[in-house]
């Protein structure tokens, strides 16, 4: 019964449009709790898969990611199916944020703020070379771009897409090789199965091996456009990583809240399982016991299904 009037309370807040994410502010949630905030981005929580072996002949990875209810777009909230991921040892990183920003051309240095869409970046090798825009190919007109190093040299691809609550997979696939490099492309699907490219970037190589774990994280960051964001009230789920349309064998899988070493956030998160799903449930800030600050999560694989992407 209570389970059934929350939902009604929820339907009905949702219908009069009300901001279902709200909270104090951090800096009040922090002062109720008798903590500090550190400086952000915040990584309010960080998922990791250790798999059995690596994967080689890399050519697709796809992580669903389902979201509760709608964020409005006047939070910075990061949520990354793929936090961190190498193949051959050159790191990538990407997901959907609240806010994307970035070049507006490859020829421009403008600063421009696009709302609401996808991301996928990449470092270079050693991550103090620069990477230039050769390595980034756009989707479509309204792609933004960067190469910069203020997080270490990378190059980045953004592009508009208007989530809101729901189910969405992140997916990158291996496409051509050029010369000594092949392209790997970018693209969210709906749940309904349309598909949106967000562009593509070049890796040195064109045999690739994917290493032998896999993260996700859930940030909320700053931009100029907002330099300071609220914390939104939201659940987010990670499913199950799939490299090459397969569901990976895991070895364990654990969650970390960083708060020495960054990026550093107040702990207003926890990670659950939910079968072979990971449950990011995030909410006002609190004291953590540190004995809890990283814990293992404990998956059941349902099946085995293969599910792979167009090219």
């Amino acid at each position: 019964m209570k389970n059934l009037l929350f939902l009604l309370l929820f339907v009905f807040k949702a219908l009069a449009g009300e901001d279902l994410c709200k909270q104090p502010s951090p800096e009040d949630m922090a002062k109720a709790a008798g903590v500090k905030l550190p400086p952000s981005p915040w990584h309010v929580a960080n998922v990791w898969w250790d798999f059995e072996k690596p994967v080689e002949h890399f050519t697709s990875l796809e992580v669903d990611i389902m979201i509760d209810r709608d964020v409005p777009s006047d939070y910075n909230l990061y949520i990354s199916p793929c936090g961190i991921a190498k193949i051959n040892g050159l790191q990538f990183y990407g997901g959907i944020q609240t806010n994307i920003n970035g070049w507006a051309t490859k020829e421009s240095r403008e600063r421009v703020h696009r709302g609401k869409g996808g991301i996928f970046s990449r470092w270079s090798g050693d991550k103090t070379t620069p990477i230039g825009l050769d390595h980034v190919r756009t989707a479509a007109a309204d792609c933004i771009v960067e190469s910069a190093g203020y997080e270490g040299e990378f190059a980045s691809v953004r592009r508009p897409f208007a989530w809101t609550k729901g189910t969405y997979t992140w997916c990158i696939s291996k496409g051509a090789t050029e010369g000594d490099s092949t392209w790997f492309t970018c693209k969210i699907r709906g749940a309904k199965g349309a598909t949106h490219e967000v562009g593509s970037l070049r890796f040195e190589g064109s045999d690739f091996t994917f290493w032998e774990k896999h993260s996700a994280f859930v940030e909320v960051y700053s931009t100029s456009k907002i330099p300071k964001s609220g914390i939104p009230k939201v659940n987010v789920t990670f499913g199950w990583p799939r490299l090459n349309g397969q569901k990976v064998a895991l070895k364990k899988a654990h969650a970390y809240y960083p708060d020495k070493g960054g990026p550093d956030s107040p702990d207003c998160a926890w990670v659950k399982t939910e079968g072979e799903n990971c449950v990011v449930e995030v909410g006002p800030i609190f004291k953590r016991n540190e004995a809890k600050r990283r814990h293992d999560l404990v998956l059941s694989m349902r099946n085995r299904s293969v599910s792979k992407i167009s090219n």
